[in-house]
């Protein structure tokens, strides 16, 4: 008899394959990406995978398989397999969005960085957690994170909606309404209401909340482009309020902060569009639930895109939302970061990850509520190699729920956008988790957005406007500069007479959690991995080299060693001002933090692809450079013997990092500073991650009482709050300001 390998041995190969290991079936099967978990899953089921895969698209259904593989297995579906595997025994690689900058001689130095420290934050998906229940004990923590990662922690006031139709458009078997509502005073939502034409007395249908893509349409509103599932829904039986983003509503403000507009104050005030996006939902989702004809046990989110990642915004914040069908709506760290993917995407898409998340963690706070994650192979922005590692880990977290059949996925052939796979798969989705019905859905092409970049409206744009003339639009509005007030500034007093410390312990409580949350409890000396005659090369953390030029002084010990950090745009020469300030008995050196001097790095905008990178991984560039002052100025210590006060001298935004290296590292004896900038709200202040949530510049310097601290400056009547702070100390002698003419 010949020897024909068991079924059991191609498993066991299959097996050793990674977790988002995909096997391309192209060829042999028809078209599609099949991932190892998935094979694993219809091996067990005894299912056909050349049939399933020969569709347009296919679905992951059910909970990952944790028992034995069942031994029957047919030998058609095992030839299927020994095929796969001979032919096409590659697995699926990374998918990154363009080519990594190399102009500058930084690049290399700062993407393996980020690659590094990317691949630590997405280790752990669970954090350790093995059970439903150890999960059900995190979710409070998680919650209150993810909350605070938004901006939206504490949570804002629910103040009154003020909910107002404007017209209504009697379609016949459906009607739609046009309507606003303010998500807070002043932040205006405008919308479209599908519902059926005719409801029963008393009776209470479930509602959709479809959260808008990108699909500019003007002054229309973006909404007017997604027309045709509100359509379906309300034919449907269901109550559908379709609602505009922020930027592409028809009372417009901005998504592109940090991507394009060099807003960089959004990441010290801890805003980010992500959270107007999800207040707006949460906010849409009272209006259906205080509607009589709408039940609030069955509210369903979807949208695609921008809507897609709004989608896992609200539904992650909502417990009301009982499904959630998020379309192209979110990678992973490892997609947007070391493989560029986030220079494909606006800042409405991202949180600031202040916790320094695995990404699916998001996804994972809607377990165990049915989600079903719908993607296409052929998108650029939402990569398979990330949709395969997303949906692995977000059947792992459901399978401790036992709840598998509840997470589902879709991969659908072609790029990024709706086809009738998606569309039928996502209403009948809806219809098993909040009708009951599970019947294949046959009529999704109806009415739908059709023609030449979409120019076919089954409903005329302009007739769904809820402001239909500029004149008709509120005087009131603030959508236009909401991200001022969104987030909230901490408002800091002086502290009162003898408890100084108990005010600077709290504030340095809040700045390790919410601004330095990646720092260690101090901050490791720097080490020396090149010297020459004119300075050192520094590494101050893993893959980080700053450059350290030095002055000698005859003096031994030195009466001060004068640390100057050099600015971003400064030569490493040191300035005539501090030439003129120091004594021959100092010692000179200059810091060229990362990122400038010989590791400047591309700086391209948009899409800003470093800085952006920093805060999907809980930092900022800024707070990279905190970091490197404070290591350099702990070598420098460690190499004078720790017999002289090592001073830090700072100009314009170097001068603002200089105080906070100084705040977290005690061996910085004082600070001389020059043209300091008053507030983190000020385009020459540095980018540190919610630190307006936390404490502003005067707040920082008074910290530092009782070290002290010369100021330099023209104008510096901001200063008298660090003064009454230094006074309360009991150290006013040890701030001096020196006014310039």
């Amino acid at each position: 008899m010949s020897s024909t390998p068991s079924p059991f041995h191609f498993i066991k190969g299959l097996s050793t394959l990674r977790p988002s290991a995909d096997i391309p079936v192209r060829s042999v099967l028809g078209s599609g990406w099949i991932g190892r978990a998935a094979l694993l899953r219809r091996l067990h089921r005894g299912g056909n995978v050349a049939a399933q895969q020969r569709r347009p698209a296919f679905s992951f259904t059910g909970r990952i398989a944790h028992s034995i593989i069942s031994p029957v297995v047919s030998v058609s579906l095992w030839f299927q397999l020994c095929s796969l595997l001979v032919v096409h025994s590659t697995t699926l690689q990374a998918q990154p969005y363009g080519q990594p900058d190399r102009g500058q001689p930084g690049d290399e130095m700062i993407q393996k960085h980020l690659r590094q420290e990317t691949e630590k934050l997405e280790t752990d998906f669970l954090s350790g957690i093995k059970t439903a229940e150890e999960w059900n004990r995190a979710r409070p923590r998680f919650q209150q994170e993810y909350h605070d990662m938004l901006g939206l922690w504490p949570l804002p006031e629910k103040t009154p909606l003020h909910a107002t139709v404007t017209r209504t458009l009697d379609k016949g078997d459906y009607h739609v309404d046009m309507l606003h509502y303010q998500s807070r005073p002043g932040l205006y939502v405008t919308a479209n209401l599908y519902r059926p034409a005719k409801v029963a007395p008393g009776q209470r249908l479930p509602a959709i909340l479809y959260v808008c893509g990108h699909s500019g349409r003007g002054r229309n509103g973006n909404k007017t482009a997604f027309q045709s599932h509100g359509i379906w829904f309300a034919r449907h039986g269901y109550i559908c309020l379709v609602v505009d983003t922020l930027q592409l509503g028809e009372i417009a403000g901005i998504h592109h902060g940090t991507y394009r507009e060099n807003r960089w104050w959004w990441l010290s005030r801890g805003y980010t569009p992500a959270g107007v996006e999800c207040w707006n939902g949460v906010r849409g989702i009272d209006y259906l639930t205080s509607r009589p004809d709408a039940d609030a046990e069955r509210i369903g989110v979807t949208g695609i895109s921008g809507g897609g990642a709004a989608t896992f915004w609200i539904a992650a914040a909502d417990e009301r939302v009982k499904v959630a069908i998020p379309v192209s709506g979110m990678a992973d760290l490892m997609s947007y970061v070391p493989n560029r993917v986030i220079n494909g995407h606006c800042d409405c898409m991202f949180l600031y990850n202040t916790y320094q998340w695995p990404w699916a963690r998001i996804a994972a706070l809607i377990a165990p509520r049915p989600q079903f994650f719908v993607n296409s192979d052929n998108d650029s922005i939402f990569p398979m190699d990330a949709n395969e590692r997303v949906i692995n880990r977000l059947e792992r977290l459901y399978s401790l729920f036992g709840a598998g059949d509840l997470v589902d996925s879709l991969v659908s052939i072609g790029g990024h956008d709706y086809r009738k796979d998606i569309r039928q798969a996502t209403f009948r989705f809806m219809n098993t988790h909040l009708k009951n019905d599970p019947r294949p859905v046959l009529d999704s092409e109806v009415d739908l957005v059709t023609g030449p970049r979409e120019s076919i409206h089954p409903i005329p744009p302009e007739e769904l406007r809820v402001f239909p003339q500029d004149s008709d639009i509120p005087k009131d509005a603030l959508n236009g500069r909401i991200d001022q007030t969104f987030v909230p500034m901490a408002k800091v007093e002086v502290p009162n007479d003898g408890f100084f410390e108990q005010w600077k312990y709290n504030l340095m409580g809040n700045l390790r959690r919410m601004t330095f949350h990646h720092f260690p409890e101090r901050i490791p000396t720097a080490e020396p991995v090149k010297l020459t005659d004119s300075g050192a090369t520094l590494r101050t953390e893993s893959g980080v080299l700053v450059q350290l030029g030095g002055k000698p002084t005859l003096a031994n010990p030195p009466a001060r060693v004068l640390l100057v950090v050099a600015g971003t745009n400064s030569a490493s020469s040191l300035p005539q001002w501090v030439r003129e300030l120091a004594s021959e008995k100092d010692a000179l050196y200059v810091c060229e933090t990362r990122g400038t001097g010989p590791t400047g790095w591309t700086q391209r905008n948009p899409p800003n692809y470093v800085a952006r990178s920093h805060y999907l991984l809980g930092r900022t560039v800024e707070g990279g450079r905190v970091w490197d002052i404070a290591a350099a100025a702990r070598h420098l210590h460690k190499e004078h013997g720790r017999r002289s006060p090592v001073y830090v001298v700072g100009e314009t935004s170097s001068a603002v990092l200089a105080i906070y290296a100084s705040l977290l590292e005690p061996e910085i004896s004082g600070l001389i500073l020059r043209d300091l900038p008053s507030t983190h709200m000020s385009d020459s202040a540095p980018a540190l991650l919610n630190v307006l949530r936390v404490c502003d510049i005067p707040e920082a310097l008074g910290m530092l009482a009782p070290r002290p601290v010369t100021l330099i400056g023209r104008q510096m009547d901001w200063a008298q709050k660090a003064a009454a702070i230094y006074q309360k100390a009991g150290a006013a002698d040890k701030l001096e300001l020196k006014l310039l003419n």
